[in-house]
């Protein structure tokens, strides 16, 4: 059992010892990397800014927004959003980034696959919102779980013990049942940040959204693109090409030159892509995050 224990946690420990270090070397290497020549000769005028992974940190958006600023030759930024949401406070700290950037140049985004929750949050302040036919948006909502083993913990002969001052010091625990008290607290609390949530929808988007009852767009739903559109929550369904297009046009931009990324950022890219995905897979259907 130790053996076990220790094969499934060492990956958990591995995580939350190193990857804030990784994250800041790679920070560090995209901020001082040198210029490629061809950037120097054809300055870059448009960049590709992605929202791909779920949002549990803002350190790595923090730092393509940065290369982008960087550049101050850039005239429009494509927002890439598949995402499927993650924790309110990083949500939020991408949306003010999203929010700053988009009040500088056009920001146009463009959902691949899923706009969800907290990305929901954060993209939808891009100056506009377009959408592939088969994507999936919405799930405006906000969600606070946890697991209640204390059966399984008398049944192996496990018993809790500490110490707290604060009445709601143990709230949320899982090692026992919640008190009434306890529920109703968590309950006040995450109707608090349900109503910011579509409060700021409601405000962000009041141009476009057809009804104003927030009911009909943030009882935690997921929409179709169709369906999303008809309700005003994107601009349109479209290809990529076509909101490149509209950016384009919003930017004024004639002769489109991509900022590139150098080739520790697309190594870097190919590597959280691929481990994001396999811990999705293996931990998807168990996975909740407070804004999901």
């Amino acid at each position: 059992m130790k053996l076990l224990g220790k094969i499934i946690t060492a990956p958990l420990d591995f995580i939350t010892k190193y990857f804030k270090s990784l994250v800041f070397i790679l920070i560090l290497v995209l901020l001082f990397a040198p210029s490629d020549d061809e950037d120097i000769i054809n300055p870059p005028n448009l960049a590709k800014l992605y929202l791909t992974t779920p949002i549990f940190e803002s350190e790595s958006f923090e730092a393509q927004i940065a290369r982008i600023k960087k550049n101050k030759s850039i005239k429009g930024v494509l927002l890439i959003i598949d995402s499927p949401g993650g924790s309110v406070s990083a949500s939020l700290q991408v949306a003010d980034m999203i929010k700053n950037l988009s009040a500088e140049i056009p920001v146009v985004a463009y959902v691949q696959g899923s706009m969800a929750s907290g990305s929901y949050y954060a993209g939808m302040y891009a100056n506009e919102i377009y959408a592939n036919r088969g994507a999936l948006i919405g799930s405006i909502g906000v969600i606070f779980s946890s697991y209640n083993i204390q059966s399984l913990m008398d049944k192996i002969g496990i018993k809790e013990q500490g110490l707290k001052a604060g009445r709601f010091k143990e709230v949320g625990t899982s090692t026992r049942e919640w008190t009434e008290e306890e529920y109703q607290y968590l309950e006040q609390l995450i109707q608090e940040q349900y109503k910011m949530f579509w409060q700021e929808v409601l405000s962000v988007r009041k141009k476009q959204l057809v009804s104003k009852n927030y009911e009909d767009f943030a009882e935690g739903k997921i929409f179709t693109a169709h369906n999303a559109l008809n309700l005003g929550l994107i601009d349109g369904i479209s290809s990529k090409s076509e909101a490149i297009s509209k950016l384009l046009e919003l930017s004024k931009v004639e002769n489109p030159i991509w900022l590139k990324k150098d080739r520790f950022e697309n190594y870097m890219d190919k590597f959280f892509d691929s481990a994001s995905s396999k811990i999705l897979s293996l931990t998807m259907p168990s996975l909740k995050a407070i804004m999901q």
